[in-house]
């Protein structure tokens, strides 16, 4: 059940409670791909670092190890000792990501998988079957994430192909869920609204979706090549639609900036790859500015990433540490800098969920937004 227990602006302080515990609102979710952080960061470490909830991947999980094998070990929480709720997505951004490898029918979509070329058929039964097996907390509906750009044929098409799907999704979540052998016959299911930059489009389907009273609803097909402001601009057309008594949910976002921007208009969920990719990559988001610590300037300093940060990292190492070991290319320097930049946006969402608690959040972020703008000294 999800509540909101107070709002400033359109900005949203809520919680969802789950079969599997609450999760605070606003809140990033840490990607967990294949049912691990990338940076060799073990689920053991994320309670430290503020994670609530983990998001891995359908499609992935289902070519390697197999979801009938997360199954037979109890789940995707069992298996990767994670004992918090756990989100998947569907598949259907592979639909985009993998667009060389695959053929969109009625039916579903058929792939070759990435790893060994082997023919895989995903539809949205499929989809859910699979997300059953691994017994996440939330599931995703099964959707085409649209390129873009698309023209708008293409998109109308995509968009109501996606609902048709999402009823057929519904249905099939309904049947599992009341299934004797099924692991986690509590959960949940997000709808999600596509329509890439055409509004109206966006909002129509917004319209439609929320009539189906789901458990939450997602923001899916931005950050695909569109510019911040047009995804800025479709977020605060699209939102009012979708009904405020559930979660809101922006797939694959993004930058502080990014996220800051889209609390404001109403968002509560987000995840995305760039703490740990940037981290993998020697970036380290700071309270002044993110830094590369590849840099030659940082050879001999002996100050912690940040100096406001209460980190784990940032407590015992030093720049000129962290940058020798991703110089001489050891493990530790890529876990050290990502377990760094998780504790960055997990905090920074707690100070989000602060700021809107004491209505101040249009001045938190105009601070935020300025800090962001520094050069790391």
């Amino acid at each position: 059940m999800y509540k909101i227990l107070c709002k400033d602006g359109s900005a949203k302080r809520g919680q969802l409670e789950t079969v599997h515990g609450t999760v605070q609102t606003p809140v990033f979710m840490n990607v967990g791909t294949v049912g691990a952080m990338k940076g060799a960061v073990a689920t053991t470490d994320l309670l430290n670092l503020k994670t609530q909830i983990v998001l891995s991947n359908t499609y992935h999980l289902h070519v390697r190890p197999g979801d009938d094998v997360v199954k037979k070990m109890g789940g995707i929480r069992k298996f990767m000792v994670w004992d918090n709720p756990v989100l998947t997505d569907s598949g259907g951004f592979q639909v985009f990501s993998l667009a060389g490898l695959r053929k969109i029918k009625e039916e579903g979509v058929y792939f070759h998988s990435h790893i060994d070329g082997k023919k895989i058929f995903m539809g949205p039964e499929e989809s859910m079957q699979i997300q059953s097996n691994i017994a996440s907390t939330i599931a995703m509906a099964f959707d085409e994430c649209p390129p873009h750009p698309a023209t708008r044929e293409y998109m109308q098409n995509s968009v109501d192909r996606t609902t048709r799907w999402l009823e057929r999704c519904k249905k099939e979540m309904a049947r599992l869920n009341s299934l004797e052998d099924t692991l986690n016959p509590n959960q949940l299911l997000f709808g999600i609204n596509q329509g890439g930059t055409f509004g109206d489009i966006r909002m129509e389907h917004a319209k439609r979706i929320a009539d189906m009273d789901l458990d939450g609803y997602a923001l899916g097909g931005l950050a695909v090549g569109e510019t911040h402001q047009e995804m800025y601009d479709i977020i605060e057309k699209t939102v009012p639609y979708l009904p405020e008594n559930k979660p809101t949910y922006l797939m694959g976002v993004g930058t502080p900036a990014n996220i800051l921007e889209a609390v404001e208009r109403g968002v509560d969920f987000f995840d995305c790859v760039y703490p740990a990719r940037n981290g993998r990559h020697g970036h380290a988001y700071t309270n002044h500015g993110k830094m590369n610590l590849l840099n030659a300037k940082y050879e001999l300093d002996d100050r912690p990433l940040d100096e406001t940060c209460d980190c784990p990292v940032c407590k015992h190492y030093s720049r000129a540490y962290i940058r020798h070991l991703l110089k001489a290319k050891e493990t530790l320097g890529l876990r050290l800098m990502v377990t760094h930049n998780l504790y960055f946006y997990n905090t920074m969402m707690e100070e989000i969920r602060d700021a809107i608690e004491h209505k101040c959040f249009k001045e938190y972020k105009k601070k935020k937004l300025e800090q962001m703008k520094e050069e790391t000294k």
